[in-house]
């Protein structure tokens, strides 16, 4: 069974009960620090789930919280265990985003707005060779091609015959004009993305700059929403050295609402794939 388990939803879900058992005793993480001689942030990584959680952390929360079905702890005790399984990412060795890896490989939907660039799970690889580095201008060989590789590998929710992701991408102008790499691998990329976009699962849509100011203009972000009731949706944002992920649901709301403006400013589906495809025939035009 340990193949199929998702360490990161695990951890997330896990985490999400201790919680809850803390605050059925009316605690606070910082008294439980105090009692267990341990740091507040501690007690706070493992119920956000950005902290592996040994068996015996949960022992000794459940000791805290006096929790005395055996039953209970037995299951706590198993999420534990099965949280600190590898996912099929950890196979590529350190890769910063992990833990959103592991959310998008457990997600039912992702509604994302991208502003510059075209998102990872539609990139083709020649895309991918020229935009990473782009980006990451340090970034070693080897490890270039470990991210090549991963972010290929993340693309087969996309195409996952049984467990399609579905996906909703709001994309501005400039991702689509901006050249990376080669007109050659603009024309290829766009030609890509409107063939994708005809999926009955994945919806593309184009906002143009004669679309003016915009919810979207604060940054780019990703929604994941999840077919298990107990986890929650998450808003993801992706930052230079850390990432930000936000569960509240108040925050969840406000996102949620923000997207729904940029979706309704945007093109259609329909108008969008012309759009694109009017982009790739420039891209096409500037080779000759």
């Amino acid at each position: 069974m340990a193949s199929n388990v998702n360490p990161t939803v695990r951890r997330r879900r896990l985490g999400q009960e201790l919680r809850r058992l803390r605050e059925a005793k009316g605690l606070t993480a910082e008294e439980v620090a105090e009692r267990l001689l341990v740091s507040q942030s501690k007690i706070s990584r493992l119920e956000n789930g950005r902290r592996s959680i040994s068996q015996r952390d949960v022992r000794d929360l459940c000791g805290v919280y006096e929790v005395d079905d055996h039953r209970i702890v037995d299951s706590l005790m198993q999420m534990a265990k099965d949280s600190r399984q590898q996912g099929w990412w950890h196979a590529f060795g350190d890769i910063p985003y992990s833990v959103y890896i592991g959310l998008e490989t457990e997600a039912a939907s992702l509604r994302t707005y991208e502003s510059l660039l075209v998102p990872g799970l539609l990139q083709t690889p020649g895309y991918a060779e020229a935009v990473i580095p782009g980006t990451v201008p340090e970034l070693a060989p080897d490890d270039l091609e470990k991210r090549i590789q991963v972010r290929m590998r993340r693309q087969e929710r996309v195409n996952d015959p049984d467990r399609p992701l579905r996906l909703w991408v709001v994309l501005d102008e400039s991702a689509l004009r901006r050249v990376v790499g080669s007109h050659v691998i603009m024309r290829e990329q766009l030609e890509q993305l409107v063939e994708v976009s005809k999926l009955p699962h994945v919806t593309v849509q184009v906002l143009p700059y004669d679309t003016g100011a915009h919810a979207g203009m604060s940054g780019t972000f990703s929604i994941l929403e999840f077919d298990d009731a107990a986890d929650s949706s998450v808003v993801y944002i992706e930052g230079v050295t850390s990432d930000l992920y936000l569960e509240k649901t108040n925050d969840v709301h406000k996102y949620t609402i923000m997207y729904e403006h940029l979706r309704a400013q945007a093109l259609s589906a329909e108008a969008s794939r012309e759009f694109i495809a009017e982009a790739a025939k420039r891209h096409a035009d500037a080779m000759s």
